[in-house]
């Protein structure tokens, strides 16, 4: 790597989106020992200056990007573009995080969550960043994949806005201001209006009837958790909320689970947050996960069905956080801390 007594020169792709806005605010939130930033995007974002720990940084043309100039290249663009441009780094040394799905579901290529499997990073400069859906969740479920086994899970989502980009946020505010001030309003990023109104859809409609955004978590978990028989049913829902995204999980496990014990088990785990006391009614909401680095567990108790081989709870996690820029940058840390690898 082209180090400076430790030092990175980094590189975000997608820099004026609202996950390489979030990318920035992490890098310097957690000190990343930058010696240089550079920021990319696509030509309409050219010649933008955006703040950073480093100063004003002017955004350049991502077709521009030299890999070989850096160290650390973190992606947010989306769509075919990744496939198309990011293996050029190939035989640089650069270490690129993908925040896309582009490569999320190719067997010789790492998908990382540092809290659960960063022992698989290995010596790869490609690394991919899991589904915000899956990061939210899969901690607490890794928990009760080593102590209990699972046999089954059933997952519910409630998935923010911003999920969708920055468009989509705008959507939701422009509506909503119509919707109090009676004017007609039209929904272009989502397949329906999104103020005060629900849509069991996010992504594309596979031939089994389950969305591409239901089947990332089944693909993901099984991949990140190295368990290919796991066994995950999952209905994402896209809610009026900004930012953060909730989930409701169902769990039956192989071994009997006791819901105190796991709550006090989670207290220890990294990363998670738990919340979960009803007589005060604290219990993980999108407006308490917001900008919060941890994910907030709770809702904790022993399922009606499964009993004593089953548990029920509730996740809500900032999905641009832990769900996209946060996992990118503990992805590079654990690199940085292990550096003798590269």
């Amino acid at each position: 790597m082209n180090k400076l007594l430790d030092m990175y020169r980094v590189g975000i792709l997608g820099a004026t989106g609202v996950v390489g806005g979030e990318l920035i605010s992490v890098l310097s939130d957690r000190n990343f020992p930058l010696s240089e930033l550079f920021l990319y995007a696509s030509e309409r974002s050219v010649g933008k200056s955006i703040d950073t720990v480093l100063g004003r940084i002017e955004v350049q043309h991502v077709d521009n990007i030299d890999y070989s100039n850096l160290d650390f290249v973190f992606n947010a663009i989306g769509g075919d573009w990744p496939k198309d441009n990011l293996l050029k780094a190939k035989n640089s040394n650069c270490v690129i995080i993908d925040n896309s799905s582009t490569f999320r579901y190719d067997s010789s290529i790492p998908l990382i969550i540092p809290e659960i499997n960063a022992d698989k990073i290995g010596n790869n400069k490609l690394i991919a960043n899991p589904n915000c859906t899956t990061a939210i969740v899969a901690i607490p479920l890794y928990l009760i994949e080593q102590k209990y086994g699972i046999k089954n899970i059933i997952i519910s989502t409630y998935q923010a806005a911003s999920g969708a980009g920055n468009g989509a946020m705008e959507e939701l505010m422009e509506g909503t201001k119509n919707y109090f001030e009676n004017k007609d309003y039209t929904n272009k990023i989502f397949s329906h209006p999104l103020p005060f109104n629900l849509i069991p859809q996010i992504d594309t409609f596979q031939s089994n009837g389950y969305t591409r955004e239901e089947m990332k978590v089944v693909w993901e978990l099984r991949k990140i958790f190295s368990n290919e028989n796991l066994n995950i049913s999952c209905t994402c829902v896209r809610v009026p909320t900004l930012r953060a995204h909730s989930e409701s999980v169902t769990v039956e496990t192989i071994n009997p689970i006791d819901p105190e014990i796991f709550r006090q088990e989670l207290d220890s785990v990294k990363g998670v947050r738990v919340c979960d006391d009803i007589a005060k009614k604290l219990y993980p909401m999108p407006i308490t996960a917001t900008k919060s680095y941890d994910v907030e567990v709770g809702r904790i108790r022993q399922n009606l069905i499964f009993k004593d081989y089953g548990i029920d709870f509730f996740v809500s996690g900032d999905q641009l956080l832990k769900g996209a820029a946060l996992n990118a940058v503990q992805i590079a840390e654990y690199i940085i801390a292990n550096k003798n690898r590269i």
